[in-house]
């Protein structure tokens, strides 16, 4: 949906949806990264596009800039980097080995 930014709130901005209601984007759904201040991203009459999220039972609209933007490409976990995993076993075998050491020392301040 297209609309204008009628006002904006703390907790976010109501739209006018150009064929008529009035719908909100909370702060939450501005923009993928963190948003201090609304006024930082939205201005008054500013044309805007979001994407309707939900409609509730008393009329009231939910809207969302941040579901129309680009999904962030993240890197694949296990197994998709190997020098990932040979970093992840040296740090698992010296871990275990400053544990083993620990204990022995340990154990020979209580004898």
């Amino acid at each position: 949906m297209e609309g204008t930014v009628q006002r904006i709130t703390p907790y976010g901005a109501f739209i006018q949806i150009d064929d008529g209601p009035v719908g909100l984007i909370h702060v939450s759904q501005i923009d993928r990264n963190y948003v201090r201040e609304v006024r930082d991203h939205l201005r008054e009459n500013d044309r805007v596009q979001a994407k309707v999220v939900s409609i509730k039972d008393d009329g009231k609209i939910d809207l969302s800039i941040k579901a129309l933007q680009e999904p962030e490409r993240r890197p694949l976990r296990r197994g998709s980097d190997p020098e990932f995993e040979q970093k992840l076993r040296r740090f698992m075998r010296q871990s275990e080995e400053r544990q083993v050491d620990y204990r022995r020392a340990i154990d020979h301040k209580r004898r």
